[in-house]
């Protein structure tokens, strides 16, 4: 299947944590096509779907963040220099081209290092760290640079998303925007149908990979009954990993239910039995603690919110290449669409 619209105008959005702002609209335009629409004062954005029978309110979050860079330094020749917002595997970055997000728009630039060739003794050896890097906007000078631009600016990687074969693609920002689309894509199946017996809302949650702050505030303010948190997860039919420790979540086999100490189980039993009922491949992870994502901050907020997590295999998490299968992606979709539409009105969530 070709990436869809929504989806790639997701990815090609740029929107570090804290500036969420262009991918934001996009979800924001999507999902008020069927659904009401509200953003707070975070900058996360929700739709919601009524529901038909005054049931549970089920919410289905998604961070809409990706990491990026800062500038906190230029220099008199005119070079900038960057901290990561979330975090990068910096020999990832070097050479690639990125796009710096301005007052006045989008300054196209490119990552440098000191060359390999003029490296001495063991610092050809020792790994890159991100001080080490520079970005070169092409300025003469650092007047010229500070002029185009300031102190707090962000960047990303530059470049559009990519096709392969085998349903496959490849793009920066993956993480997250595929859990968002897929909060989009599934408040949109429930809205096709008719609505569940309770409220829907979809939740593009801003700066997850700072501070879980999106997550933490729209919990809080929403209230729902019950939550889904949707995320990239590690695919682990890539070369090097231990399937005894990450277990065996391959590209085509479906969406990764997980379950474990933060997470409700009678989520994860409805999701489960979902799957099986409507024949939608799927694996299980499990976590003894945190999650490392939206669902440990969500789980406790107020007196607690029940909360199930749903992971999407992804490969080269956290790099300008990340890789997905996008069949995935639309069965997470399917799947948490139907576990709301069978929701009951009453459902319990009682451990």
């Amino acid at each position: 299947m070709p990436i869809p619209p929504v989806l790639h105008r997701l990815l090609t959005a740029a929107g570090p944590s804290g500036y969420e702002t262009a991918p934001a609209a996009v979800f924001r335009d999507a999902v008020g096509e069927f659904a009401e629409v509200s953003t707070d004062v975070m900058g996360t954005v929700r739709g919601r779907v009524a529901g038909t029978a005054g049931g549970r309110t089920l919410a289905i979050v998604g961070h809409i963040d990706e990491i990026g860079l800062i500038v906190t330094h230029i220099d008199d020749d005119g070079f900038l220099f960057c901290i990561g917002v979330g975090g990068w595997d910096p020999p990832n970055l070097v050479g690639q081209r990125v796009d710096v997000l301005t007052k006045d728009g989008v300054v196209a630039g490119v990552i440098g290092k000191k060359p390999i060739h003029l490296l001495k003794g063991d610092a050809r050896d020792k790994p890159t760290k991100l001080e080490d890097l520079h970005i070169d906007i092409g300025a003469k000078d650092g007047d010229e640079a500070r002029g185009r631009v300031r102190i707090g600016d962000v960047a990303v990687i530059s470049g559009e998303p990519v096709e392969l074969p085998n349903d496959r693609a490849v793009s920066r920002s993956m993480d997250n925007r595929l859990g968002c689309f897929v909060a989009y894509e599934a408040a949109r199946l429930v809205a096709e149908a008719g609505g569940a017996a309770g409220d829907v809302v979809a939740v593009a949650a801003v700066q997850e990979e700072i501070t879980f702050g999106g997550a933490r505030t729209t919990a809080y303010a929403l209230q729902p009954d019950a939550a889904i948190v949707v995320d990239v997860t590690f695919a682990t039919d890539q070369p090097g990993i231990d399937l005894k420790e990450h277990g065996k979540h391959e590209f085509g086999s479906g969406p990764v239910i997980e379950r474990g100490s933060v997470l409700n189980p009678a989520i994860f039993e409805g999701l489960h039995a979902t799957a099986e009922e409507k024949q939608i491949p799927f694996t299980i992870s499990s976590s003894a603690g945190r999650t490392g994502t939206d669902a440990d901050a969500v789980h406790f907020s107020r007196a607690g919110i029940p909360c199930g997590l749903v992971g999407l295999p992804l490969r080269y998490m956290h790099s300008p290449v990340e890789m997905v299968q996008l069949g995935d992606v639309q069965h997470a979709a399917e799947l948490i669409a139907a576990y709301a539409l069978s929701l009951p009105a009453d459902a319990s969530f009682a451990r």
